[in-house]
Parts: C-alpha cells; sequence; structure tokens
C-alpha cells in the first residue's frame, strides 16, 4: 500500500469515526448539551480544517474559528460534515511529491517546526482520535453508552462509509 493510499485510509476511516460518534452524541441529549462535548467537538474539527489548511496551498487566510461561532448543536454538526465532504476529492488531488514535501506548523514558534504533508496528516488523523476517546469518556460519565470507533475496529467491519 502507497504512503498516499494508506494516508486515505486513514481519512476514510476518520470520516466513519467522527460520523458515529456523532450519532451517538447527537442521539443522547445530556450528551448533546454538555459544554464539554461540544467544545471539544468544534476543537477537533477546527484542527482538522487547519491542517486542511496547513498541508495546502495556503492562498487564502485560516479561517480559524471558536465555538461560540455556532449557535446551535445542529450549525456545529455541519461544519463537521462539510470538512469530511471535500476528503476523497481534496485526497485525489495529492500527489506522492506533495506528501513528502516540508511544510511550516505555525503553531510551533520556539522552536519551529517542519514536517512532511504526510506526517501533518498522520498527526490531523491520530489527533481526532484522541479527542474522540476524550468525549467517549465523557459520554459514559453522563450515562451514555459510547462505541467503539478504533481504526481496527472500521477494518473489522469492512471499512464501512461513513453515515452523516
Amino acid at each position: 500500500m502507497s504512503p498516499k493510499t494508506w494516508l486515505h485510509d486513514l481519512y476514510r476511516h476518520q470520516s466513519w469515526a467522527d460520523a458515529e460518534h456523532w450519532r451517538l452524541i447527537t442521539a443522547f441529549e445530556p450528551a448533546r448539551n454538555d459544554q464539554a462535548i461540544r467544545t471539544r467537538l468544534h476543537h477537533i474539527h477546527v484542527v482538522q480544517h487547519a491542517f486542511r489548511w496547513m498541508t495546502g496551498d495556503r492562498q487564502s487566510p485560516l479561517a480559524f474559528t471558536k465555538a461560540e461561532d455556532f449557535s446551535t448543536f445542529d450549525a456545529l454538526h455541519e461544519y463537521a460534515r462539510g470538512y469530511h465532504a471535500g476528503i476523497d476529492p481534496w485526497f485525489a488531488s495529492l500527489t506522492e511529491d506533495r506528501l513528502a514535501a516540508s511544510i511550516d506548523i505555525p503553531f510551533f514558534k520556539d522552536p519551529p517546526l517542519t514536517i512532511t504533508v504526510a506526517e501533518a496528516l498522520t498527526q490531523c488523523a491520530m489527533h481526532s482520535q484522541h479527542h474522540r476517546g476524550q468525549n467517549a469518556t465523557r459520554l459514559r460519565e453522563l450515562g451514555g453508552a459510547p462505541e467503539n470507533v478504533d481504526y481496527i475496529i472500521w477494518l473489522w467491519k469492512g471499512r464501512p462509509a461513513p453515515a452523516w
């Protein structure tokens, strides 16, 4: 499997896992109304948008939103779905040369951080999984029943498409 194919697979998993995560939270009112979960959901998706910007051409300014910018749960949900709707065409545009290209990560100043696009994309996928785990813990604390959205579960289920 080529690095590009493997990364695309990670992002397909990310889309599925995010959709499952949203489905569970949406269906459980205490989680849907929980500020910690909502703030973390926003963080997951603003970081996803930021990494797409960082690994892209950076021609337009980064639209770094705040959780308060989304007045409703549904508006935040749409922001998340909008990111995932563009994954396949975006990955189709990536070349092996682009994946190997070095980029500066603007959040690290001292010392600065330069990594490859492939490394940045890997970080984004791993970052999302980390915060889904935090939300799953919070969901359980609220009395909900989180489901396992690990990569290996996605593989075991036959790589299902996201059900937004």
